[in-house]
């Protein structure tokens, strides 16, 4: 964000969210201003680390999709492999989307369907060799660079943020219907 009111020429000012609530308290006196200064940080950093993912992951060969889908898997535990109804639920996207997914993680030889049990219409999806080790090296460079990201906040620094963050979070949900998300 510029400031609109610096001269051409004049260096661009940082403007903090406490800048910004105070123009908008300033200019409309009354304006519901408490959110500024939680909301626009929470963007920002939304931004910042979405973006420096994208790159961590374009350099490790997988896009945000895949790497859902195989860390869903993974995580799963031996023998890494669940239905499509469970990693849709794991990763909260539809069977549509999970679908196309797989089907294009299949193609690229990282995972792999089979019937699943009882249920004529349960596929199991578990992962290949070369899924596998995608997913080992990927994990490694996404998880790696974003602790380096937060690594300046103390243990007890991330333990207040996770628990405030989690209080935020299920407050969020409940008031926008998402109590379930």
């Amino acid at each position: 964000m510029t400031d609109s009111t610096a001269a051409p020429g004049d260096p661009v000012p940082s403007y903090p969210p406490a800048e910004i609530a105070a123009a908008w308290r300033r200019e409309r006196p009354g304006t519901p201003t408490e959110s500024i200064e939680i909301v626009t940080p929470i963007w920002w950093l939304a931004k910042l680390f979405a973006d420096d993912r994208g790159r961590v992951l374009r350099e490790a060969g997988i896009d945000a999709a895949t790497l859902d889908l195989l860390s869903v898997i993974r995580r799963s535990g031996p023998p890494y492999a669940l239905s499509t109804r469970e990693i849709a639920r794991r990763t909260l996207v539809t069977a549509g989307a999970i679908s196309q997914r797989v089907a294009r993680a299949e193609r690229d030889g990282l995972v792999r369907r089979a019937p699943g049990g009882t249920a004529r219409r349960t596929v199991l999806v578990s992962l290949t060799a070369d899924g596998h080790a995608l997913i080992e090296r990927s994990v490694d460079a996404v998880l790696g660079r974003e602790a380096g990201l937060v690594s300046d906040l103390s243990a007890d620094e991330r333990d207040l943020l996770i628990t405030l963050l989690e209080k935020l979070m299920a407050d969020v949900r409940r008031r926008t219907g998402h109590a379930g998300s």
